[in-house]
């Protein structure tokens, strides 16, 4: 047995820097050096190790389990997720079908700000509620790249959009998850953090189309950002508040898309713009005079069908395999929780984290069935059986696949395994506490931490499970609400979506834009800071100022 030292250097500041080397370098490879990503992840690694083994004092043989825990979670289930989106990506784009898909959205508007929108904003949600795991940037980035956006928009604009339903994505797990570890009724986290996201779930919209084509272009169709907006928060806040964290952004998001589809049917911008590069090749609105939204594309019903087919197969089948009922069938044929050896409850994680001593459960869950990533390859298979694939072709383009992808798929192996060396290790835990003591500033500092824990983990039920303790010991010690701080973690970290590497390497695969993390990475890094500095903001006012302070739950 081990037992975590958070100060080894015996100065919380030095112990504090080598805490964040890892972070330093894997950040300062692809932001700044423009260095592939698969090396930079690797690079990353080492230096965890080195730090992990040579300062935190972690045996090797613990920090090497840890790595091989952390790279097996990569590939299941976040590759196996990856591979099979860009798998069917691949069997429509090669039928001519998502050319088809791609010009029947013209049908329901030829503006690329609203297809942003109703794409990237309202679908994207769906599939963070139903799958999450990196669902909603692989779909999302693929459909923007096939709709003729270009590659740096539809990776950094897919990464901003998957924000508002992050804490309630994969049904509600980074709640749930957040609730064990602090011990906290989960309805109590759920209303909480849903109090706390409604704002942002109105501004989201505003903001992504802001990010794409500047503030005049996004004021001359503020009406349907705003239906959009108000459609999801609405919804969210009340589910969230009344039926549990479980269907919050399955509902808000379905609610969203109908809401703006409709919207659409009897409103129009004055003129239509056409860029798909928005503001990042300097474009500007290119009017098409008052054409409406709708254009004729020349297919028949019967094509259009055809072409949306395969993703109607792909969101029944993510919500499918979403749900406890099917997940519990799935696992009874098939699953195995492995004690990973050398490292399950031989950590031990110690105050001020946790009140006592605690240990460390290190299990790997091999549920090949019931994860998400087979229910895309299902919706694979059965896609291309419909669109007159042989099982021999199907074969074929899924070996292609996986080899084009091999780089992102390394890459993804090791950003997993230096996300799970530093949470064991508890490097990420030093990088906490220098959040935690910094008195009345906490409740902005705090939110700021689960920003830091999903930037670094790429999952905010990661971040809930790193700081969900600490968060709530702090605000203890500090006379503040624990609702309201445990909340603010999992409020705070969705915004540290977008810049981890994770989801970065998922998005560049997506959108086939490997090799230009760096690009995608200083794209979003701005609005990924200043979004968590407002749920910062907010999260103080309601901590301190009257009549916040009302919404505040104990």
């Amino acid at each position: 047995m081990w037992s975590h030292v958070y100060d080894p250097l015996g100065n919380p500041w030095l112990s504090t820097l080598c805490a964040a080397l890892p972070v330093i370098v894997l950040l300062g490879a692809l932001g700044i050096f423009h260095i592939k990503a698969h090396i930079a992840a690797l690079m990353g690694l080492i230096t965890s190790l080195v730090v992990a083994i040579g300062i935190f004092g972690m045996p090797g043989s613990m920090a090497v389990s840890a790595t091989l825990m952390g790279a097996a979670n990569g590939l299941l289930p976040i590759g196996w997720i990856i591979l099979n989106v860009i798998f069917l990506y691949q069997l429509t784009e090669r039928k001519g079908q998502f050319a088809i898909l791609r010009e029947s959205i013209t049908g329901v508007t030829q503006d690329r700000r609203l297809q942003l929108l109703l794409i990237a904003f309202c679908f994207g949600a769906f599939f963070e509620g139903a799958g999450g795991f990196g669902t909603p940037v692989a779909v999302t980035g693929a459909m923007l790249i096939g709709l003729g956006f270009s590659p740096l928009a539809a990776s950094g604009l897919s990464l901003i959009a998957n924000t508002a339903p992050v804490a309630y994505g994969a049904l509600g797990t980074p709640i749930t998850t957040l609730a064990k570890v602090t011990g906290i009724d989960v309805m109590l986290i759920s209303s909480m953090v849903g109090r706390q996201m409604t704002i942002f779930a109105v501004i989201v919209p505003f903001w992504l189309l802001i990010a794409f084509c500047g503030w005049k272009n996004t004021l001359r169709i503020w009406p349907a950002a705003l239906v959009a907006g108000l459609s999801f928060a609405i919804p969210q806040l009340i589910v969230s508040n009344t039926m549990g964290p479980e269907l919050v952004a399955v509902i808000a998001s379905v609610c969203s898309i109908a809401a703006l589809v409709f919207f659409l049917k009897v409103w129009h911008p004055k003129e239509v713009y056409t860029s798909t590069a928005g503001t990042m090749a300097g474009a500007a609105a290119e009017a098409a005079g008052n054409t409406g939204l709708q254009a004729k594309h020349g297919y028949s019903t019967g094509d259009v069908i055809r072409a949306w087919l395969p993703w109607l197969i792909l969101s029944v089948l993510v919500f499918a395999w979403g749900s406890p009922s099917v997940k519990k069938a799935l696992d009874a044929i098939f699953t195995l929780d492995i004690q990973w050896p050398g490292l399950h409850n031989l950590v031990q994680k110690m105050p001020p984290v946790v009140a006592k001593p605690h240990l460390e459960a290190a299990v790997y869950k091999l549920n090949l069935l019931s994860t998400t990533g087979t229910g895309i390859l299902v919706a694979g298979i059965l896609s291309g059986l419909i669109m007159g694939y042989r099982p021999s072709e199907l074969v074929k383009i899924y070996g292609q696949t996986f080899w084009s992808l091999r780089y992102s798929l390394i890459t993804i192996v090791a950003m997993l395994a230096l996300g799970y060396l530093t949470r064991y290790s508890g490097v990420d835990i030093t990088l906490g506490l220098a959040f935690s003591h910094t008195g009345v500033l906490y409740p902005f500092f705090g939110t700021l931490l689960g920003w830091l824990g999903v930037a670094l983990t790429g999952s905010d039920t990661a971040a809930n499970v790193l700081f969900g303790g600490l968060q709530k010991a702090s605000a203890t010690q500090l006379g503040l609400s624990p609702v309201l701080m445990t909340a603010a973690n999992s409020a705070g970290g969705v915004m540290g979506k977008m810049i981890d590497a994770q989801s970065i390497v998922v998005a560049s695969t997506a959108t086939q834009y490997y090799g230009k993390e760096g690009v995608i990475l200083r794209y979003v890094f701005f609005h990924s800071l200043a979004l968590a500095c407002l749920v910062g903001l907010v999260v103080t006012a309601m901590a301190y100022l009257p009549p916040f302070t009302l919404l505040v739950l104990h």
